[in-house]
């Protein structure tokens, strides 16, 4: 689980978003359009998964410190929280 139902749904939105746009760009290639239109339209694609996946690590991080706070869940280490940055770099 990502977090509340809010954060789900924010996250499910900007995938939903970001596969739409990569459903253009492919169009656009295969309709042979200018390439400065089609690396626009894939930084865009490129923008809203990094946003996504931010939020993913932004929502889990505050939900292990809950969890870890309380004794639910062990605490995630400094290396385990660097290495999901860094997946997202």
């Amino acid at each position: 689980m990502i977090g509340d139902q809010e954060s789900i749904d924010s996250v499910l939105n900007r995938l939903r978003r970001a596969h739409g746009q990569l459903a253009g760009v492919i169009a656009m290639i295969e309709q042979g359009r200018d390439c400065k239109d089609v690396i626009t339209q894939l930084a865009a694609v490129s923008r809203a998964l990094d946003r996504a996946g931010f939020k993913i690590v932004a929502t889990g991080l505050r939900e292990c410190l809950a969890g870890a706070a309380d004794g639910s869940e062990a605490p995630m280490t400094e290396a385990e929280l660097e290495k999901l940055f860094l997946a997202l770099a």
